[in-house]
């Protein structure tokens, strides 16, 4: 059983706070520059809390949402609160997206009871440094990013409306971006009550906070207060079609040969080249990535960009070929998971650690910046990623696998200084 409950929510006090300014990504997300960015924009954006700089950053933090807390730039909503949000945005291909969530408080469950099922690897320094931020400020500052399977919408048919239709959103706000982040208060408790049944029977899903979820897990087991048993999560439904995963791409940036990379891949793929010129390079890529996108529907197909050269290239696996990798069948079904064990590891001789660090290798999430990397010569080449499959995600999670690092990307991210969750009573 998923347990859920409202939040004791703490948010920033609107008659202070310009929201505009104070919201930020996640702190994963956040470069340095755009770091410093975020602290000049607002003395009170939520980048002081989530990042802190200098010496003493976990007391500083500490210190500054007392400070906050007492001046009255964060408050205390009057009833515990589900918050219900949209995030509107539009592809680069002109489709409108409206992703449908809601952000709430779940209680933190061990991966063994299968209730929640984590699908990427963590790295041990990230989770260092949120416990430590958690220890300090006793509170979750960000949510992790949870999917549930309910293929009736109950709340998207039976909640949602009522807000969307009748209701002032608490907040309106576009991010940098573009991302338009309207939110809802929920604080009916019948509505409240619609929600927690309909997913007490359901299984959770990780799609993005596994760093954030294991801090959790961790804090949770040190802390005796029984708030800390519970951790503010954004919840979204996988049947809901605005629900768009992206890839990650993987740049190659060692000096590698050109020749040499597509000798090794010629062994594993079968391979169709897209020449292009100045004239037409638009329109080929485009069927580049559409192909990409159909053929990989029914076999593992990957795109290939090399730089000084005018072509695109569309790899599709040969047959057998998984034979060659040792991992169980159901990531051997993956084409990043192919991608990494038979090319970047096998081929062009990787190390894990390497990989890991992304030392000679970038993980890239854009389109364009594959490309870019390539046309402005700063990588050898731009191995283009399917957009990933909820049902391969899934499967790998219920059979208790986790995929390769960096597999998946949920966009939009979720903002944080939305919503403070506090530990304690």
């Amino acid at each position: 059983m998923v347990e859920i409950k409202p939040l004791n929510a703490i948010v920033y006090n609107q008659e202070i706070v310009d929201m505009d300014k104070v919201i930020a990504p996640p702190y994963d997300v956040i470069t340095s520059d755009y770091c410093d960015k975020l602290y000049e924009r607002d003395p009170f954006n939520i980048v002081r809390l989530i990042l802190t700089k200098g010496e003493n950053r976990y007391a500083d933090a500490k210190k500054t949402y007392d400070e906050w807390l007492k001046e009255g730039v964060l408050i205390k909503t009057k009833n515990p609160v589900i918050l219900y949000i949209i995030q509107k945005y539009t592809t680069d291909s002109g489709r409108v997206v409206e992703r449908k969530g809601f952000i709430a408080r779940n209680k933190i469950e061990s991966f063994e009871t299968k209730k929640i099922l984590p699908h990427e690897y963590t790295m041990g320094g990230p989770k260092e440094d949120r416990l430590k931020l958690t220890r300090a400020v006793n509170a979750n500052l960000s949510q992790i990013f949870m999917v549930y399977q309910d293929p009736t919408m109950t709340i998207e048919n039976l909640i949602a409306p009522k807000y969307i239709n009748n209701k002032k959103p608490f907040i309106d706000v576009k991010d940098d971006n573009g991302v338009q982040n309207i939110v809802y208060l929920i604080e009916d408790e019948k509505d409240i009550a619609l929600i927690q049944r309909t997913l007490e029977d359901k299984t959770l899903l990780i799609a993005d906070g596994h760093h954030r979820y294991e801090t959790a897990m961790n804090y949770s087991k040190e802390s005796t207060d029984p708030e800390a048993k519970y951790v503010m999560s954004y919840f979204t439904n996988s049947e809901d079609d605005n629900l768009i995963i992206f890839p990650t791409h993987r740049i190659i940036t060692k000096d590698i040969d050109t020749k040499a990379i597509m000798a090794s891949v010629e062994k594993y793929y079968d391979i169709t080249r897209l020449p292009f010129d100045a004239f037409n390079k638009i329109q080929i890529k485009k069927q580049f990535l559409d192909e990409i996108e159909e053929s990989n529907k029914t076999r593992i197909t990957t795109g290939l960009y090399l730089k000084n050269d005018n072509s695109f290239y569309i790899l599709k696996l040969k047959d057998g070929m998984t034979n060659l990798i040792d991992a169980p069948e159901v990531l051997k079904k993956l084409d990043l998971l192919v991608l990494q064990e038979l090319i970047i590891t096998k081929e062009l001789k990787y190390t894990k650690e390497e990989q890991m660090a992304q030392v000679g290798i970038k993980y890239i999430k854009q389109e364009y910046e594959a490309f870019d990397a390539i046309d402005k010569g700063k990588a050898q080449a731009s191995f283009i990623m399917a957009y990933p499959k909820m049902k391969d995600i899934k499967d790998v999670s219920k059979e208790g696998y986790r995929m390769p690092q960096k597999s998946t990307y949920f966009y939009p991210k979720l903002l944080s200084g939305i919503v403070i969750n506090p530990l304690h009573k």
